[in-house]
């Protein structure tokens, strides 16, 4: 079955430029199948219409068109799309996706791919890629590529026909690669395993990460500053990983905290959910990273550690402390996998080593005597006389994971059968409102 490039575009507005990427990507010996995601007229030329999506949708484009909600009728037509889309990955005829347009079709079309799984190449080609804050609108949790126009998507102009055929080259490229699965990442038998790391906690992963490879685990890091890390958490919940080290959960705290790193509120549920065994480590839960706009004055007196030009941490307060601790027993309380904690007494990472003014041994206990006092023997909790960053951390953490992951040559088993619904890897939101991201990022 010959494989598809998804080209998802406005005809009623970007109808000949549609037409010209979609020829090139032919040429280039793919199959593109137009999406077109126009609310306001028919124009000819899509393989999927309007229509479709709106039925989709379970709507009509009728009705679409003759609503003045422009945030209800948006959120329908990105629905109907990525139940389509779905379809398409679920015959296994998706080669990859590409979208075409400004800042609404950019929203939508991402949105999209977002619903895609991990490892389905996906392209933007954006005129408005570059303007403040849209971009992370735009790639949010997904494996997206963004190409910048530069220039208006307005008529077939030899600098833009240029672009266009760079586009069609490098999704033609980035479909012709093997298509990642769940079932191809492990084929070689060797249990994928989920590692959470930042600049902070980077020597102690390494050392992990080397160990676990040696011994038949492929391990894969996550950057823990807010984004990557809530990748990973809905990963892990599409049942991708077969164990988690979650050495650098600080994205908890900042997340009731309103800190920098903030990884959104499912953050350290999936593995404990699903029964995937986890080691966890409290890796940059000491410290918060608020955004200089949003400084209290008491922020001012706070022991601070500067760790480049833009991010400042601060060590939490007593009462913040045991605020995440509460957190994050209510989040390991049912875990019914494997959970052990592995808790540093000489600090949680390069930041507060015993040498430094960010070191503070009892009000690190705070957060352990929290997790003991309420959850008591439903935790494995295990305390190790070094710094997080010490080899002889790292070392205690990789013969627990021997311990609690599953052999090489095998994987952890789930209660279902690993599945992505029509809907995708994420529904779209209700809060949702295109007009108002782009506005929001002005």
């Amino acid at each position: 079955m010959e494989r598809i490039v998804l080209l998802i575009s406005t005809l009623d507005t970007k109808c000949e430029e549609t037409m010209f990427l979609r020829d090139k990507i032919r040429d280039l010996g793919a199959y593109p199948l137009v999406m077109d995601l126009s609310m306001s007229r028919d124009v000819p030329g899509a393989d999927i219409s309007p229509a479709q999506i709106a039925e989709a949708a379970g709507t009509n484009i009728e009705e679409i068109r003759a609503s003045s909600e422009r945030k209800k009728i948006t959120n329908q037509m990105i629905a109907g799309a990525v139940k389509t889309a779905m379809h398409l990955f679920g015959e296994n005829r998706l080669g990859g996706v590409i979208g075409l347009g400004g800042s609404t079709s950019s929203l939508m079309a991402t949105e999209v791919m977002r619903a895609m799984p991990f490892g389905v190449p996906k392209l933007m080609v954006s005129s408005t890629a570059a303007l403040p804050g849209l971009s992370t609108h735009y790639i949010g949790t997904g494996d997206i590529s963004i190409f910048h126009t530069v220039i208006e998507i307005s008529g077939l102009s030899k600098p833009l026909c240029n672009v266009l055929e760079r586009a069609a080259g490098a999704i033609v490229g980035m479909a012709s690669a093997e298509p990642l699965t769940v079932e191809s990442a492990r084929s070689e038998g060797r249990p994928l395993i989920a590692l959470s790391m930042f600049g902070p906690t980077e020597h102690c992963a390494n050392h992990i990460q080397n160990r676990l490879q040696r011994e038949g685990y492929q391990v894969i890091g996550f950057s823990a500053a807010g984004v990557c890390d809530r990748a990973m958490e809905q990963m892990i919940g599409l049942e991708f990983f077969d164990g988690v080290v979650d050495l650098t959960p600080g994205g908890v705290g900042e997340e009731i905290l309103g800190g920098m790193r903030a990884a959104g509120p499912e953050r350290l549920t999936s593995a404990g959910k699903l029964g995937i065994p986890q080691v966890v480590a409290p890796g940059g839960v000491n410290l918060m990273s608020p955004r200089k706009s949003r400084y209290k004055p008491e922020y001012h007196q706070r022991r601070k550690y500067d760790l480049d030009a833009l991010r400042t941490f601060i060590r939490l307060s007593d009462d913040e402390m045991k605020q995440v601790s509460e957190v994050f027993v209510e989040k390991l309380a049912d875990a019914a996998g494997s959970t052990v904690l592995m808790f540093p007494t000489q600090g949680w990472s390069a930041v507060d080593r015993p040498s430094s003014h960010m070191f503070d041994a009892d009000q690190d206990r705070i957060f352990l005597n929290v997790l003991r006092e309420k959850l008591g023997a439903r935790l494995d909790i295990r305390e190790v006389d070094a710094n997080l960053e010490d080899d002889r951390f790292a070392e205690a953490v990789e013969e627990v994971c021997l311990e609690v992951f599953p052999t090489p040559g095998t994987v952890w088993k789930s209660s279902s059968q690993f599945h992505i619904t029509p809907e995708g890897r994420s529904h779209v939101s209700e809060e949702l409102d295109v007009t108002s991201a782009i506005l929001d990022s002005q």
